[in-house]
């Protein structure tokens, strides 16, 4: 079965069973809503253990969550420094928006500016507020760009290639 990480455990928080994410997802609200089942795995363990959301709050740049029938901190403790992932099943439930992708479909993409001159590889995804920022680890060093319309030309995930243009200062 093929899995997707969407927030990685790092702590527990108080006694009653909450645990704090770091989200790794772009559909947050989606993805930790009330009612959720996400596959839940321990360090260093490849079994998943199934859990529903039962609450979810933002405290600071954190996610904090509870699971159904996990009311105590030593039923969660066990899954500290552990992943939070779904199924491609799951991934498929979701409908994008024109112009919305996965994280894992820009991952590992090859960027070109409109010329064909390659930039590098997309190595990760930083979440702004106001839009996303692809990390490109060129030949010689890493490049940021903003995923904007002006920006952003053309995105062919079957391929893994985007193409871009490139505005002043913006390598």
């Amino acid at each position: 079965m093929e899995w997707f990480n969407v927030g990685r455990i790092v702590n527990t928080h108080g006694i009653r069973g909450e645990v704090r994410v770091i989200s790794t997802t772009d559909f947050e609200d989606a993805r930790f809503a009330i009612g959720s089942k996400l596959a839940a795995f321990k360090k260093d363990d490849k079994r998943p253990i199934w859990v529903t959301v039962e609450s979810m709050r933002r405290h600071k740049n954190f996610i904090l969550l509870t699971f159904e029938g996990m009311h105590n901190i030593n039923l969660v403790e066990p899954f500290k420094e552990g992943l939070l992932k779904v199924t491609m099943d799951q991934l498929a439930e979701d409908e994008l928006e024109e112009n919305e992708y996965y994280y894992f479909e820009i991952k590992d993409c090859e960027v070109f500016s409109e010329e064909g001159e390659r930039i590098g590889v997309i190595t990760d995804i930083l979440q702004t507020g106001a839009n996303d920022v692809w990390e490109v680890k060129g030949a010689k060093k890493m490049h940021y760009i903003p995923y904007i319309e002006d920006v952003v030309k053309e995105i062919d995930v079957d391929n893994k290639k985007i193409t871009i243009h490139i505005m002043e200062g913006l390598l």
